[in-house]
């Protein structure tokens, strides 16, 4: 009975020693939700330039189960960690409509997107903004400057773990939110 009041929440995990992929692998298999967030990275292999698409972060997983299954599942895999607030030592549980923000955004994997350690970005220092057309239509975040690029990106973030910053959107496609 207590299994079906438990609702699904999205875990930030960590799985060690670069086996965020193989998780993924065993996470899909056991039917849970889960996403990497990836991009192409271009690598020299026997003389050739080799575009693949690897993980942003090494190590990360985001998980969608409800904590039970998740907590079963965890004693198989000694290796899938969670990741805790280093503040108050709890878990980390992303919010649904942020999570599904950040891999509308990231589950492109598009080019052009630059993705940040939370401490890299001041997010207090940006104006709240919605992208009103093109390819992000919809998406809300924050419009700030970053570095390593010479003009403001819009910015979504999941609190303590990633940042992504978008491609250039010009501004007339971006409306400020109150």
């Amino acid at each position: 009975m207590e299994m079906n009041k438990e609702s699904e929440v999205w875990f930030a995990m960590r799985a060690t020693y670069r086996r965020e992929l193989e998780a993924m692998h065993l996470l899909e298999k056991a039917n849970f939700g889960c996403f990497i967030p990836m991009q192409y990275k271009i690598s020299i292999r026997r003389g050739r330039k080799v575009r693949a698409l690897v993980p942003v972060i090494r190590n990360l997983v985001f998980v969608h189960a409800r904590p039970s299954e998740v907590q079963r599942f965890k004693s198989q895999i000694t290796y899938l960690q969670y990741i805790t607030d280093t503040r108050s030592g709890q878990k980390i549980i992303i919010p649904d409509h942020d999570m599904q923000r950040f891999i509308a955004v990231a589950g492109t994997y598009n080019d052009h997107l630059l993705y940040f350690q939370p401490e890299e970005l001041n997010l207090s220092k940006g104006t709240k903004v919605r992208i009103t057309g093109g390819d992000f239509e919809g998406q809300e975040g924050v419009f700030l400057k970053v570095k390593g690029v010479r003009d403001r990106r819009v910015v979504i973030a999941i609190q303590g773990i990633i940042a992504v910053a978008l491609a250039t959107i010009h501004p007339d496609l971006i409306e400020v939110i109150e």
